[in-house]
């Protein structure tokens, strides 16, 4: 009866690492890891010193990855140069005929082929093929229990539970995936190509959010106008959804419009803006920056307003960079009716001033004080750089937490 019980316990147990396992699994949404994750809960189901995963070639006829686990450094130290194993030896009997496969001796196995130089002992190999949507995806392997034991049946049955349930993990990465690229594509393809803004220079980077599938309301806009001068915008729309990134659309196409009559100031363009979208859209929430910059007698002159916008950044040659902050307005969308103010400073030669959305500092541990610290310091770091990789380096190496989307976009000013 002790016994019994002892044994049932131990089914109990094990169903419920197995329950569990699979809820780890399926919570990875990138490939790399949700691989990994499969190898290594099949080793802590059975008890397994070592693990891997290896996918097959679309032909299916030998392995193209191979994921590993369990090895110590110095094992894999001993294996620097070798190749991955390709599945010609007892690993390609569970690729010809992919039934569950028990190896109580590796070595004494007729498809042996034996192990490279430094390769770590294994006697024993428990082998499951995984299988996408009826094809057979790859193969998962364990060896060495860590009892000393073979793999018995009990093993075979909960790894081969497992491996359907990687199976349907791997394909819905797969679809999160193909779901994640065609937002990001779909984001693309709204965001302009920079046109030529002589005598500046501009550069723009535009990331998406860390959460897959998520669409984005970030969005940045330069035009160039008569007479040198070029009008900027950067602008933020509430929502990671299609509704916030079609209302980004038609708010930047709208404010495209509106930037021709150079005869309104910037505050006066915004709130323009804002009574036409709240008479013919039912757009969220959103924050902008509008910017024009234009010759002056002693270099160049920046107006700006802005609706509820984090201030843009300044980096001039001989002095500190520093944030253009400056009272703000409302975002559009909560109150049409009251004004926004405008701001002007002057731009030396050879400067530049970059306009950023908050998803490149926003950080959920941190007061945003320290995140705009943190980026200016990064902007004089690399403000050298050509202002594509200038762009590129603040987008690398952000200070926020990458849960949000992100548009920077940089202009400079002619050198003297």
């Amino acid at each position: 009866m002790d016994e019994q019980m002892r044994s049932l316990l131990e089914a109990m147990d094990r169903l419920q690492g197995l329950l569990d396992a699979v809820v780890a699994i399926t919570r990875e949404n990138e490939l790399p890891s949700v691989l990994y994750r499969i190898v290594t809960t099949a080793m802590d189901l059975v008890g397994a010193r070592y693990g891997a995963l290896g996918v097959l070639t679309p032909s299916g006829d030998e392995l193209d990855q191979f994921i590993t686990a369990g090895l110590t450094e110095e094992e894999r130290a001993a294996l620097i140069g070798t190749d991955f194993p390709h599945g010609r030896g007892v690993l390609g009997q569970l690729i010809h005929h992919p039934e569950p496969l028990r190896v109580d001796d590796i070595a004494a196995h007729p498809s042996s082929v034996g192990f490279p130089p430094n390769h770590p002992h294994m006697g024993t190999l428990l082998g499951v093929a995984i299988s996408v949507r009826g094809e057979i995806y790859g193969d998962l392997y364990l060896s060495e229990r860590q009892d000393g034991q073979p793999f018995d049946a009990d093993d075979e049955s909960v790894v081969t539970a497992l491996a359907g349930a990687a199976g349907i993990a791997i394909e819905n990465v797969r679809l999160f995936e193909r779901v994640r690229e065609g937002a990001e594509q779909f984001q693309r393809l709204l965001l302009p190509t920079l046109p030529d803004l002589h005598p500046f220079t501009a550069a723009a980077v535009y990331r998406p959010a860390a959460e897959p599938s998520q669409l984005g309301g970030d969005w940045y806009d330069a035009i160039p106008l008569p007479g040198d001068v070029v009008a900027i915008v950067i602008g933020d729309v509430v929502g990671h959804d299609l509704p916030a990134a079609a209302a980004m659309a038609s708010t930047r196409n709208m404010l495209r419009a509106l930037l021709f009559d150079r005869g309104n100031a910037p505050g006066a363009i915004l709130t323009q803006l804002d009574h036409t979208l709240q008479a013919i859209t039912e757009n969220p929430i959103t924050t902008i920056t509008l910017a024009r910059i234009e010759p002056d007698e002693a270099g160049w002159r920046l107006s700006w307003s802005t609706a509820g916008h984090l201030p843009h950044l300044l980096i001039a040659p001989g002095r500190p960079a520093e944030y253009l902050f400056a009272e703000p307005g409302l975002p559009l969308g909560v109150d049409p009716g009251l004004p926004r103010p405008d701001h002007s400073c002057s731009v030396p030669p050879g400067a530049t001033v970059v306009f950023f959305t908050d998803g490149l500092v926003e950080h959920p541990d941190r007061p945003i004080d320290q995140s705009l610290a943190e980026l200016i310091e990064l902007a004089v770091e690399y403000a050298s750089l050509p202002l594509d990789d200038f762009v590129q380096a603040l987008a690398d190496h952000h200070p926020s937490d990458g849960h949000d989307d992100m548009a920077v976009l940089a202009l400079r000013t002619p050198p003297a």
